[in-house]
């Protein structure tokens, strides 16, 4: 439970039919409760004591038991270490996906299991569906119904045995049906409380990175002819077209790509970003174990992108090959490659390198 309108309404839901239910709280900052940035609130930043105070309350009205549970370390090493390691070498990581993973429906549920509460089912405010196939015995990952508010793309990267204790109560409602069950159910400032836009406080991503990181090098163009200069590279990344100062250009300039080796941004025109082809690993499959042959998909590379049709080729146990029936301009290094099937996600994988 984060205090927001989502994760308490999943509570609320599952206690009205007749659960014994128990709000558990990640601690993850470590920072004080001085703000890193305005703006875009973040699940990540000075505001988590006001979110846990948040949720005591709302669990006493509730009358149901609270536990937070501290994994500051934990975070730290498996997503802010990662993030950033992966930024500075030119990546575009989505800690989010990772913080599922290996942090909500990671270590929390361990770390509660180990602390004494005890429960059959982990259920979250996430807006996506669960559902098992009775032929296959897998778990399958589904969209949630609010297409606008679908956070399957989050998920992909849990496995078969997170997915069989996991539950979704929010998956078969719009967002403004939970705001209405709110507000109906006497919870109404929840539904007005603005919703995390972003992993940390205002999207202050610099501060996760020290003034070594922060090094100014060149900006070039595909050519390889310098443009003008940066600040450090944590500033980029692929896709990005503000902050590069960069006037008199004939036509916008956006990030093609980052050369972590020698602190260089190169940028060109948005039809340098289009990329037919792409390489993932780090695989995991949902809907079964292997892909063992081509299959014909579609692939989502953000996380409220359109899908776009797709052929997956298997190269290696853990590699796969995605040729795009189109171009597409979202891709790069870092980011998750996740692929459906209908309203099924059938996988997906990080993206090594593009082809242009």
């Amino acid at each position: 439970m984060s205090g927001g309108v989502d994760s308490s309404m999943a509570a609320y839901l599952l206690k009205s039919q007749g659960y014994a239910v128990t709000g558990l709280t990640m601690r993850l900052w470590r920072g004080g409760r001085t703000p890193v940035g305005a703006g875009k609130r973040g699940c990540y930043g000075a505001c988590e004591e006001e979110d846990i105070a948040a949720v005591e309350t709302i669990c006493r009205i509730m009358d149901i038991p609270h536990h937070t549970i501290d994994l500051i370390q934990e975070y730290e090493q498996a997503v802010l270490s990662n993030f950033s390691s992966e930024y500075l070498l030119g990546h575009t990581p989505n800690p989010c996906v990772l913080c599922n993973q290996l942090i909500k429906f990671g270590a929390l549920i361990e770390y509660a299991h180990a602390s004494g509460v005890e429960f059959d089912f982990f259920a979250s405010g996430h807006y996506a569906q669960i559902e098992k196939d009775e032929k296959s015995g897998r778990y399958l990952l589904k969209k949630g119904v609010d297409l606008r508010k679908d956070q399957s793309y989050f998920l992909y990267r849990l496995s078969q045995t997170q997915l069989a204790q996991a539950m979704f109560p929010l998956g078969k409602f719009t967002k403004e049906q939970v705001k209405k069950m709110a507000t109906e159910a006497g919870f109404g400032e929840l539904a007005d409380k603005p919703e995390s836009q972003d992993f940390i406080d205002g999207g202050e991503y610099q501060r996760l990175f020290g003034k070594a990181e922060s090094t100014p090098g060149r900006i070039l163009d595909e050519q390889g002819y310098r443009l003008g200069n940066h600040n450090g590279i944590s500033h980029f990344t692929v896709g990005q077209r503000r902050g590069l100062n960069l006037g008199g250009s004939p036509q916008p300039m956006y990030v093609l790509r980052i050369n972590a080796v020698n602190n260089d941004v190169i940028v060109g025109p948005k039809q340098s970003l289009a990329v037919r082809c792409l390489t993932a690993n780090r695989l995991n499959w949902i809907a079964f174990e292997h892909l063992q042959e081509p299959l014909k998909a579609r692939a989502r590379l953000r996380s409220h992108q359109a899908e776009e049709p797709c052929e997956i080729i298997p190269l290696a146990a853990d590699q796969v090959e995605v040729h795009f029936d189109t171009p597409h301009y979202s891709a790069a290094p870092g980011q998750s490659v996740v692929f459906y099937i209908n309203e099924i996600i059938i996988g997906g994988g990080i993206i090594q390198k593009t082809e242009r």
